[in-house]
């Protein structure tokens, strides 16, 4: 049983569950529209252990990957599955999987269909994991021998290419962001080291159609909380400074142009893109990180800003766009480093000073009519992030539909939430009602089943 006290990021809605679930024709309300023919994959921390609750960070949580699978009007199944650290195959009893074992198998913040193969990824140098259709842990993979350290938790998907570009960091690697490209076949095709003066912590990155996008930001190694045996040892450390990098894709250091901007972290962007000499970058911006709360991000409201970056005069610009606290922003993956028209995210709730990780309601900005529009789904029901299918290849960005994970607080039970993007006020086109509680967590994508 995990000790879950006084430390909030296990209580509640954050809870791990204890088993690993299997069910099968689950019970929908509505009509699932027969496009969507995948599966719905998301990932988290889920602690399988006693967790010390005075130093127990969210991030560090055991990784386990939630999925459903959604076939002609159906959902066939959902799976819980704990991603086969060393230390997790230890506790269930089981052979250690191969690749398990080095710093950081947890595998516990994110999930994607790249190449053919499903991976559970994550940042700070960990290894990727590599999952079956079922979800089960295959090995802990470096992608045929090319990939030369650790992966990250979010890497960005060219929409032209189909090449994923990534940021990497590791805390034994200081002073370098690793740039990484992964071609569509799957193996790392280019690699190279971007010098920085420090050892920040680098959640996330951007791309538009020309541009890397590196954030080196305030919040770095604390070799003091290192020492201490906290679970993850990153601090506010505000004379580092922050500034945003911006070179060519698949290019080289000496190519970087740095943009100096006021403090701040930002653990993810809503979206980048060029605007002939400038780069404009929206964001889901926090005023600081792991300042005064060190186990788990609550330093003040994260907002919606925008920067704009001028390559011929260096000079940039920041603006607030939204004052609501917004997180877990996502524009459809075919827009990635592209004008976007609808962007979303989660709203966050405030009590006693205190973030809620997350609130009730997504929010949904229209670029085009520069308007947005709160998507509720009742009290005490708490929405998780949400991605977007296309009704095809070609549909609009409002032609097809919004995936959800909504918990119900009251009754500790969960469903996946279908939403018409063309109408995602008008509630539900259909609902699954899954088995198990999903414990708020991260991050998770749409994987279609390949033709």
């Amino acid at each position: 049983m995990t000790d879950t006290a006084t430390n909030r990021w296990v209580q509640g809605p954050f809870a791990p569950v204890e088993v690993e679930t299997t069910a099968v024709d689950l019970d929908v309300t509505g009509t699932l529209p027969p496009e969507l023919d995948g599966r719905y994959l998301r990932n988290g921390p889920n602690p399988i252990g006693p967790v010390d609750p005075l130093k127990h960070h969210w991030f560090v949580g055991d990784g386990m990957v939630h999925g459903v699978r959604l076939r002609d009007g159906r959902a066939e199944w959902y799976r819980n599955r704990w991603i086969r650290s060393a230390a997790v195959s230890a506790v269930l009893g089981e052979d250690p999987v191969p690749g398990s074992g080095v710093f950081g198998d947890i595998a516990n913040t994110n999930v994607i269909g790249h190449a053919g193969r499903t991976l559970a990824i994550i940042e700070a140098g960990g290894p990727i994991a590599e999952l079956d259709e079922e979800l089960a842990t295959v090995c802990f993979t470096d992608l045929d021998g090319t990939l030369p350290n650790g992966f990250t938790a979010h890497p960005k998907r060219d929409p032209r290419t189909g090449k994923l570009h990534a940021a990497n960091y590791f805390w034994a690697r200081p002073e370098v962001i690793e740039y990484v490209v992964v071609g569509a076949d799957g193996r790392v095709e280019h690699a190279v080291d971007v010098p920085v003066p420090g050892n920040p912590m680098v959640h996330d990155c951007s791309i538009t159609e020309t541009s890397m996008v590196l954030y080196d930001l305030p919040c770095t190694l604390d070799l003091d909380r290192a020492i201490a045996g906290d679970n993850l040892p990153y601090s506010w450390n505000p004379d580092y400074g922050a500034r945003i990098g911006i070179l060519p894709l698949e290019g080289t250091p000496d190519q970087v142009q740095w943009f100096e901007i006021e403090n701040c972290y930002v653990f993810h962007p809503v979206n980048a893109r060029d605007d002939g000499d400038r780069v404009i970058i929206d964001v889901a911006r926090h005023p600081r990180m792991f300042d005064h709360e060190k186990n788990g991000p609550d330093e003040g409201p994260p907002a919606i800003w925008r920067w704009t970056f001028d390559r011929v005069t260096g000079k940039a610009t920041e603006e607030q766009v939204d004052d609501r606290p917004i997180e877990f922003p996502r524009v459809d993956e075919r827009a990635v480093g592209r004008r976007h028209r609808f962007s979303w995210g989660v709203q966050l709730g405030m009590s006693d000073d205190a973030l809620q990780w997350p609130s009730a309601d997504l929010i949904r900005y229209d670029a085009d009519r520069k308007a947005s529009e709160t998507i509720s789904f009742g009290t005490d029901r708490i929405a998780g992030e949400a991605v977007f299918v296309p009704r095809s290849e070609d549909a609009a960005e409002d032609d097809g539909w919004y995936l959800t994970l909504v918990n119900d607080v009251p009754s500790g039970t969960c469903d996946l939430v279908v939403l018409d993007a063309a109408a995602p006020t008008e509630g539900p086109v259909a609902t699954v009602h899954l088995p198990a509680r999903v414990p708020l967590g991260f991050h998770g994508n749409w994987v279609p089943t390949e033709s």
